[in-house]
């Protein structure tokens, strides 16, 4: 499908349901392949790796031999001075990534969208785990004084969301999913749900992540789920690759402006791209394990399409969730092909770049499929040297591949077998937003 045919559709959809689109308007990024969108895209494009080794003094250093480090962030950066301490990193990701997008959006609430028509919903996967940990060894030193009292408000699961409404005066609807590896992209699939139906005109949402510290490090090489016997380390994370033997563990935060189309046009925003259908399934088969024939999958898949609006064929690119798991690489390519046919549109993970980010993944990779459209580049997936032949999908690799894009789906599947399929399409506002361009 071309990008004119994929614009149509999107618009005609829209009219015959009686909603406005859902437009992309802003973009804010935290990862380990830097901070502005366009030079993150631009690496991920040309092949780079923000795969390394947490250098002496981090505290995953000797714990995890290859990781996705985001660029550093003081908290002073986005706190006052009094309101820093015991601030989880996850907290401190999303304060950032969250004025980046309003900034890149040209958006000020209060100025452009009353408070009360503005929402945030922010996800993330374990939350301030790592804050909690340090205080925990506190008490257990030296007892209950030491435990900070601003323990609570600095990590638990919804101060990503609390705190970006608090620095930006949004008084709308607000939330934080919680479904691990897909709570990204289901705050994304909520924030379009709440334009749909008319409840916000604008949503900040996405999802962030910070869990590069010792104990979840011990947890996951306890369980074999890491990538393991790379000297390399940018060598490490293979999604589909025959070698592949687990993931990267990565931290990063993704957040996206989401705005009526009209909305939008009437202040004159340019859009990245549209979010134009979401699906969601449960697989309902194994706490950890995805189920084998990707049927929970391919579930989330259909429903996405429909949401949409749009057929299989009409899908020109799909960001996979494909995190370098044996298992679940496997699910995942039965799943494409189940839906897709042998002849499926081409597929990537940008995780062989960027490692996993977890609950922010979906959102971070949301923001990928944004710009991949914007710019009609589909971006390689980064280490796949011999496709495991068992998988049977189109893979994009070596080089990123140009032409339009028309409509492109994006997944993320979790623990606990939370599966969410996005689909983007061309922006319905009157101009593009380009990579490093704003309005």
């Amino acid at each position: 499908m071309d990008a004119a045919h994929g614009q149509d559709r999107v618009n005609d959809r829209d009219v015959a349901r009686g909603v406005d689109a859902a437009t992309v308007t802003g973009i804010g990024l935290f990862t380990p392949l830097g901070r502005a969108p366009a030079d993150v895209f631009g690496a991920l494009a040309a092949g780079v790796s923000g795969i390394g080794t947490p250098p002496e003094g981090h505290p995953a250093h000797g714990w995890l031999t290859a990781a996705g480090l985001a660029p550093a962030l003081a908290a002073t950066e986005v706190l006052p001075p009094t309101e820093t301490r015991c601030v989880d990193r996850f907290v401190l990701l999303a304060l950032a990534a969250a004025g980046d997008a309003l900034a890149d959006a040209g958006l000020l609430v209060g100025r452009d969208v009353a408070a009360d028509r503005c929402a945030v919903v922010l996800g993330t996967g374990g939350g301030g785990l790592e804050t909690f940990e340090q205080q925990s060894h506190r008490r257990l030193e030296r007892g209950r004084p030491a435990v900070s009292p601003y323990l609570l408000p600095g990590m638990l699961f919804n101060m990503a969301a609390a705190r970006v409404a608090i620095a930006h005066g949004i008084r709308g609807y607000s939330a934080a999913p919680v479904t691990a590896c897909a709570a990204g992209a289901q705050a994304v699939a909520e924030g379009l749900r709440l334009i749909r139906g008319g409840e916000a005109d604008v949503v900040v949402c996405g999802g962030s992540e910070s869990p590069l510290h010792p104990t979840i490090a011990a947890a996951f090489t306890n369980s074999r789920a890491l990538a393991s016997g790379w000297a390399d380390p940018a060598e490490a994370s293979r999604p589909f690759d025959v070698s592949r033997n687990g993931f990267v563990l990565g931290e990063g935060c993704g957040v996206l402006v989401l705005e009526r189309a009209g909305h939008a046009r009437a202040r004159g925003a340019a859009g990245y791209a549209d979010v134009v259908g979401w699906g969601a399934s449960t697989d309902a088969h194994h706490p950890t394990m995805p189920r084998p024939d990707g049927e929970g999958a391919a579930d989330a898949m259909r429903a996405a399409l429909r949401s949409a609006g749009l057929t299989p064929g009409d899908i020109g690119y799909v960001n996979a969730h494909g995190t370098g798991t044996k298992l679940g690489d496997t699910a995942e390519a039965a799943a494409l092909r189940a839906v897709f046919g042998a002849d499926g549109p081409p597929v990537s993970s940008t995780k062989g770049a960027t490692g996993h980010l977890l609950g922010a993944a979906g959102a971070v990779e949301a923001a990928f499929c944004a710009l991949a459209l914007a710019a009609d580049t589909a971006p390689p997936t980064l280490n796949l040297e011999e496709p495991d032949a068992a998988h049977g999908i189109d893979h994009v690799r070596g080089a990123a591949r140009h032409g339009p894009l028309g409509a492109v789906l994006s997944n993320s599947f979790a623990f606990g077998g939370h599966n969410l399929s996005l689909v983007f399409g061309p922006p319905s506002t009157s101009g593009t937003h380009l990579p490093g361009r704003r309005p």
